[in-house]
């Protein structure tokens, strides 16, 4: 099966697999499965109401915007689990679940196919995600506390619209209670959404690459992750096929380990000259091993 086959039908198992508490979703009610307290490796709002497991930069912000309530009351909790479910899912694949697993970033690309006229990000615009990770989801939530010590979670309150669509909208219409009591706030990320919506029709996964903070913290690990993308310069013919095939604009050939790649692999399928490669160097390494053990036949 071609590479890009693989990973659609990734995405939509993950879609899937990460939202099968059916029967709180029939009910318009927040799952409460025991497996919630995981972080999954992908954005995928708590509360939607079929949800199986956490989403790393809620419970990043929960974890912080709690610090100082619970260090006032003598409780060391200083979200150690959160931070280290992310530097796991950042060891292991880098921005891999981004390109792989995500179903926000699997939606933008569904959006993307409508035929209408395309857009080019500007560059500079790939830069506000910092911006976003360290106001709304660091400084804001650990900073802004009232009287208690409890703060709020800035980026989900606020911009996240995987929430809106997952969980906001999705309970505003099975729930009549939770609709009755629709004001501002819902508006303004409801219009936060439809605007992203309209982005995502004319530029490629405009929110991973302007504005998601969790793509932004595994951005970080793609230069030491086990998984790894390599390119044969020697063989490379700089003819920039990979950065037309790429989502978000990149040249592989450049910076194999950047940042900004979601390592969806479209610049290795369509590469003239199959110069680039990829895999778990773990496993590479072993597979070597083994070549090099096997006796040689006479």
């Amino acid at each position: 099966m071609a590479i890009q086959k693989k990973r659609r039908l990734l995405q939509i198992l993950a879609t899937i697999g990460f939202n099968l508490d059916l029967p709180s979703l029939a009910k318009g009610q927040i799952s409460q499965v025991k497996t919630k307290g995981l972080c999954l490796p992908v954005l995928n709002c708590y509360s939607c109401p079929a949800a199986i497991g956490a989403c790393p930069i809620g419970s990043l912000q929960n974890a912080l915007d709690s610090l100082k309530y619970n260090l006032n009351l003598g409780q060391k909790k200083i979200g150690l689990y959160v931070a280290g479910s992310l530097g796991l899912i950042g060891v292991i694949g880098g921005r891999l679940p981004c390109g792989w697993l995500c179903p926000f970033g699997f939606l933008q690309e569904l959006v993307y196919k409508i035929p209408v006229p395309k857009l080019k990000i500007p560059d500079f615009l790939s830069y506000l995600r910092y911006a976003v990770l360290l106001i709304l989801v660091i400084m804001l939530p650990l900073l802004m506390v009232d009287s208690l010590g409890l703060g709020s979670p800035w980026f989900c309150k606020w911009v996240c619209p995987a929430g809106t669509l997952e969980a906001g909208l999705v309970l505003a219409l099975i729930n009549p209670g939770i609709r009755s009591q629709l004001g501002f706030l819902f508006v303004w990320k409801l219009s936060l959404l439809v605007l992203f919506l309209i982005w995502m029709a004319l530029s490629q996964r405009p929110f991973c690459r302007t504005i998601c903070p969790l793509g932004t913290i595994l951005g970080f690990f793609n230069r030491i992750s086990a998984f790894e993308i390599k390119v044969d310069l020697e063989h490379c013919l700089a003819c920039n096929a990979c950065q037309k095939a790429c989502p978000v604009d990149i040249k592989i050939y450049e910076n194999a380990a950047s940042s900004r790649c979601i390592r969806c692999l479209k610049c290795q399928e369509i590469c003239p000259t199959g110069c680039i490669s990829s895999g778990f160097w773990v496993c590479k390494e072993k597979t070597r091993e083994t070549k090099a053990e096997r006796p040689t036949r006479s």
